[in-house]
């Protein structure tokens, strides 16, 4: 029965912040309501590269702490960028096929563009298409090399997005909204944050949830173990 209840589930990978972890992005992710993690099948993996300076979270959650890639004050250059996605595509085609993606910040931002490139048939071309995209405080690349590709089109995948009143990325994750066709956009009171959801809120995002998870758990395939970061909602406390 378990195993039957595992593939009714939406496998999502996940994407943590700049400077945290795998780890962290799932303590954060947990306070969210068992009625909508107990959907997902979430996998949590930890950025490529080591945090290269002091990690915003030193003294609230341990370490180790790790980046996806690395950037510049106007975020329009990046270092090891294109290793990064080449590592995400090789993840996902080994461990997927996944039904969507999850990101926070800077996992958000990365999530967004791999899903603007597998619409522009730049990656993924042999996966399925993602159903979905959980972004909170995500934004877009500024590079317009990246733009005129990740963004040249609306991104026809069902999203949603957390916008923190007082986070320092809420004009960006207006514009990485606007990115994509019909999204949902949930503001809140918080900064930058995977915010604590209200009432109202949780059974906002739970009927979002509902209608692509009754769109999506037909026929899935028999999958295998994902990794050790996987989260299930059920035994969270």
């Amino acid at each position: 029965m378990e195993g039957r209840d595992e593939k009714k589930k939406m496998k999502v990978l996940c994407l943590h912040g700049f400077r945290t972890s795998g780890s962290f992005l799932q303590k954060q992710i947990s306070k969210w309501d068992a009625s909508i993690l107990g959907r997902f099948d979430m996998v949590f993996p930890n950025g490529i590269h080591p945090a290269g300076g002091k990690s915003e979270i030193e003294g609230i959650f341990p370490p180790p702490y790790f980046e996806w890639f690395q950037f510049n004050e106007s975020f329009t250059e990046y270092t090891n960028l294109d290793e990064c996605i080449s590592y995400l595509c090789e993840y996902i085609t080994t461990y997927g096929p996944f039904d969507g993606l999850l990101g926070f910040s800077q996992g958000a931002t990365l999530s967004a563009l791999l899903l603007g490139y597998q619409a522009q048939g730049k990656v993924l071309k042999d996966h399925p298409k993602f159903k979905l995209f959980i972004s909170v405080s995500g934004s877009k690349f500024r590079n317009p090399d990246i733009c005129e590709v990740a963004y040249k089109d609306v991104i026809r995948v069902k999203s949603v997005h957390f916008i923190g009143a007082k986070d320092w990325l809420k004009l960006p994750s207006e514009e990485l909204a606007a990115s994509f066709e019909d999204p949902l956009i949930i503001n809140h009171p918080q900064g930058h944050t995977v915010p604590r959801l209200d009432e109202a809120t949780s059974k906002q995002l739970l009927n979002w949830t509902m209608e692509i998870h009754n769109n999506t758990i037909g026929d899935k395939p028999d999958e295998g173990d994902t990794n050790e970061n996987s989260l299930d909602a059920n035994k969270l406390d």
